[in-house]
């Protein structure tokens, strides 16, 4: 007799874990920042900061603002000195602590006048040890600031028309800007109207300043503010039949899971800007991912959807409309950067000045502003490269004003190698870093200028350099001719030691992109000048004619590039 067979079960299908998207009903916090934003709003903060931190000292400090909401006002506790990169990631938070901050100072579009550059260079002066790095977030940051003295810093920069407010933190931060918006000749159409107006509307607003990590946008007429690696981004454009307007870009990123933005194919006048902006913003607050930290940026959220289903979204849901189709823009032909003296539109010129890999100081700035005065100019302009532009400069000025600047050290004639290096704080005061970045820069471009003073005037372009003190990548090491990522390597004595993994050929642009590792190639800091100076040799001597390095690094031998 047959046995009865027993039913099969069906499988089990498994649920899909939610990302704590808001929209999907998902607003239980599901990590510790999350947490520590609903318990209380981060803009609430600065009343603490103002009412209590600042008369009872470091040691009154709630370690949920300390570590976390203090951010929103561009606080961040620096590194205590004396602890090497690596024991970075062994140490707990209050052990890395310095009890001095790291304040940053918003400056959209980099954009300031003689006279803020005097304030921002005096604040230094007084209160951060005369320390003044320039950012490739066109910000001013301070090091070595006391909570006692942040409310007073605070008063100087708001009464000159200056903030810190959402400089950090899970919020929108500092929007960057052409250096020369308004006065260039190559630019489309001027995007400064449309960076005030998102300034006025929503920087400040708790609604937009909850978001599951930060949020970067950039807006330029032109190719020149790293558009491809933002959050969100508006690059000028021509349309055939509407004229100039942006072209809308979303999903950037770098760190560890680098991203090139994603082009909607959407035009949008200039006054629709903040309008699309805020549409985008708001996605990204309602469906971004809260549940893990490391999925958290917007760029993973465009990546699951793809560009078409965003673009529904936002024009469904958010803007109540359809957006316009529109053309990609133009390409330039080499990097923009705005170093040298170039002509303006109205006849006078701009002066744009390399100081290494960003460092200045408070004397510096409130000598810049001094000269640039004295040229004639009220106006100057940080740049998303690390440099220094001062604009509306007389003709019979420029040379007089080029002299006083070089003799600051900032070079409006400079050689490639401080023309092309870039590096972020590095472990003279960031937590989070690794290896020196500022110091070793330095030190490079000086060591590149005598050994490769040869073959100089065979470079067509500079070739960029960027040295990150971490995987953060907050100098943009994958877009860069030459990325160096810091980390722990050992020698060839068998000492773990300074180091740095190489990333070869990325770039922006004609050359958009992240470069190529070097499977298991690491460079020893002590080696770092030989090794960069044999692989720009190996490619003058082995590119094609109009061959530009990351061309050249994609299809080299790994044998060279070693």
């Amino acid at each position: 007799m047959a046995t009865p067979q027993t039913p099969a079960r069906p499988a089990r299908v498994k649920q899909k874990r939610g990302e704590g998207q808001w929209a999907l009903g998902y607003r239980e916090p599901l990590n510790p920042n999350e947490r520590s934003k609903k318990d209380d709003h981060p803009l609430n903060v600065r009343a603490r900061i103002e009412n209590i931190y600042a008369h009872r000292g470091f040691d009154a400090i709630d370690p949920g603002d300390l570590r976390g909401r203090f951010r929103w006002f561009g606080l961040y506790t620096q590194r205590k000195p004396g602890i090497d990169g690596g024991r970075t990631a062994t140490l707990e938070p209050e052990e890395l602590d310095d009890r001095y901050f790291m304040l940053r100072v918003r400056l959209d579009g980099g954009a300031l006048t003689t006279d803020q550059l005097t304030v921002l260079g005096e604040i230094s002066q007084d209160y951060a040890r005369d320390t003044a790095d320039i950012t490739d977030r066109q910000n001013i940051q301070y090091h070595w600031i006391q909570i006692e003295d942040v409310p007073k810093i605070w008063d100087k920069l708001e009464k000159a028309g200056m903030s810190t407010m959402e400089a950090c933190g899970d919020s929108p931060r500092v929007i960057l800007g052409s250096p020369v918006a308004g006065i260039a000749a190559d630019e489309v159409i001027d995007g400064t109207p449309a960076i005030d107006e998102i300034k006025r509307r929503y920087i400040g607003d708790p609604a937009y300043a909850n978001l599951p990590r930060k949020f970067k946008t950039a807006i330029s007429g032109q190719s020149d503010v790293a558009h491809e690696i933002h959050d969100i981004a508006f690059v000028g454009v021509d349309h055939p039949e509407h004229g100039p307007g942006f072209d809308l870009w979303v999903g950037g990123g770098l760190s560890t899971n680098p991203m090139l933005g994603q082009r909607l194919g959407a035009w949008v006048p200039r006054d629709e800007v903040p309008d699309v902006w805020e549409g985008v913003i708001s996605i990204f607050r309602d469906y971004g991912y809260r549940r893990l930290r490391s999925r958290a940026r917007i760029k993973f959220l465009v990546k699951d959807w793809g560009a078409e289903k965003f673009r529904q979204v936002l024009q469904d849901e958010y803007l109540k409309r359809a957006l316009i189709d529109g053309p990609p823009p133009e390409q330039p032909a080499r990097p923009i950067d705005h170093v040298g003296v170039h002509p303006q539109v109205d006849g006078k010129f701009y002066v744009g000045a390399a100081p290494i890999a960003g460092r200045s100081s408070g004397a510096t700035l409130v000598a810049v502003a001094k000269a640039a005065e004295r040229a004639g100019s009220n106006r100057v302009r940080l740049t998303p490269q690390q440099k220094l532009v001062v604009l509306d400069v007389p003709e019979a000025q420029v040379a007089s004003l080029e002299s006083e600047l070089a003799e600051l050290g900032l070079e409006t004639k400079p050689s490639p190698w401080r023309r092309g290096v870039m590096a972020c704080t590095g472990l003279e005061f960031c937590k989070l870093a690794i290896v020196e970045t500022k110091a070793r820069a330095q030190e490079l471009v000086a060591d590149l200028e005598k050994s490769l003073a040869d073959i100089q005037a065979a470079l067509d372009t500079p070739v960029s350099v960027h040295l990150n003190g971490c995987p953060n990548s907050c100098a943009r090491i994958q877009t860069a001719d030459i990325g160096l990522k810091g980390q722990i390597v050992t020698d060839a004595a068998g000492n773990q030691v300074e180091g740095f993994q190489v990333h070869l050929g990325g770039g922006l642009g004609l050359d958009a992109g992240f470069g190529r590792k070097l499977r298991g190639h690491k460079v020893t800091a002590a080696e770092l000048t030989g090794y960069v100076e044999r692989v720009v040799r190996a490619y003058v001597a082995g590119r094609e004619p109009g061959e530009r390095f990351p061309q050249w690094a994609a299809r080299a031998e790994e044998s060279v590039l070693q």
